[in-house]
């Protein structure tokens, strides 16, 4: 059974910085895309980042600039670095795998696999 684990949400002030990690358990996704997204109470979930098996990156144009996505293929993780955190970067956030290697895509249709969500508190 395919898991994503997500850690590293927390309170934080704003400027401040967290870095969020998922776990993947079940199957390797070393060869697949990759993302995080996020939901803001009352809001539609929205894409933050994604990345492919190769290390290429995509990001919201929200974040771009502060937030910076990596892996680690050997352990099945990935991370999103947050730094400049503001508070409208709060919401519980969504980390997403696919199951294909094709990369680029902002929508949370094209992702398999869903994490149970980490809160991002961002208090101004």
């Amino acid at each position: 059974q395919v898991q994503l684990v997500e850690s590293g949400g927390g309170l934080v002030q704003a400027g401040g910085s967290l870095r969020l990690s998922c776990a993947a358990s079940g199957r390797t996704f070393s060869n697949s895309a990759m993302g995080w997204f996020r939901q803001a109470p009352g809001k539609e979930r929205e894409f933050v980042s994604a990345i492919g098996w190769s290390g290429a990156t995509t990001y919201a144009d929200s974040v771009k600039g502060r937030f910076t996505i990596s892996r680690d293929n050997a352990k099945n993780t990935v991370f999103l670095q947050m730094n400049s955190l503001k508070p409208d970067d709060t919401a519980v956030y969504y980390c997403a795998a696919r199951r294909s290697s094709a990369f680029g895509s902002t929508s949370s249709y094209d992702y398999n696999y869903w994490g149970q969500g980490t809160q991002v508190t961002v208090s101004s």
